[in-house]
């Protein structure tokens, strides 16, 4: 039997999500994003990544950016950003190819931005900063609460990571200590 069956269109929670926004005039656009680590050649998971972020962009006639995740300098290469764009290009080719957004966006470019927003959410109450061992920070969250060290118990909750800011640029990753023992950490 050559029966065509009738395919409906795909649906998930993010794409009714992504539809109810629309038609809400929440949004008046998509944008989604691909953000890999140019730290290494693509491999199957990503292309999961790609065919949702660049289906729904194609589906609701949005743009799908690539934002290299460049946040480790010490591994990423060229080489992988080239190989990276070439496999983007290769899958989504036919498809989805309207939906790219252009040339790679890089996460590094937007650091002054983050820093900045860490410190609004800090000032607001809705972040903070700690020296926490790992066991120590999986304790305190499951306790709901922030460690003794961290920013918010801190009477001046900005101090800790504007210190932060004032390590010297090419110093690599600095660790240090204020007066009181509270530890400061920035990579570069």
């Amino acid at each position: 039997m050559n029966k065509t069956a009738d395919v409906a269109t795909p649906s998930d929670f993010i794409r009714d999500d992504v539809a109810n926004d629309l038609r809400t005039g929440k949004h008046t656009r998509i944008v989604t994003r691909f953000p890999p680590e140019p730290n290494g050649y693509l491999h199957i998971g990503h292309a999961k990544s790609i065919c949702l972020n660049f289906g729904i962009a194609h589906e609701f006639n949005g743009v799908c950016n690539i934002r290299m995740d460049d946040t480790n300098p010490t591994k990423e290469e060229t080489e992988y950003v080239d190989s990276i764009m070439a496999d983007v290009h290769w899958l989504v080719d036919g498809w989805a190819d309207k939906n790219l957004g252009g040339a790679p966006l890089y996460a590094s470019d937007y650091f002054d931005k983050f820093y900045e927003f860490a410190l609004r959410l800090i000032e607001k109450g809705k972040a903070y900063v700690d020296d926490m061992t790992r066991e120590e920070t999986d304790e305190f969250r499951r306790l709901g609460c922030a460690g003794e060290k961290s920013s918010a118990a801190m009477s001046a909750p900005l101090g800790l990571v504007r210190r932060i800011d004032e390590t010297p640029k090419g110093a690599g990753s600095a660790k240090e200590t204020d007066d009181a023992g509270y530890g400061v950490r920035k990579s570069y």
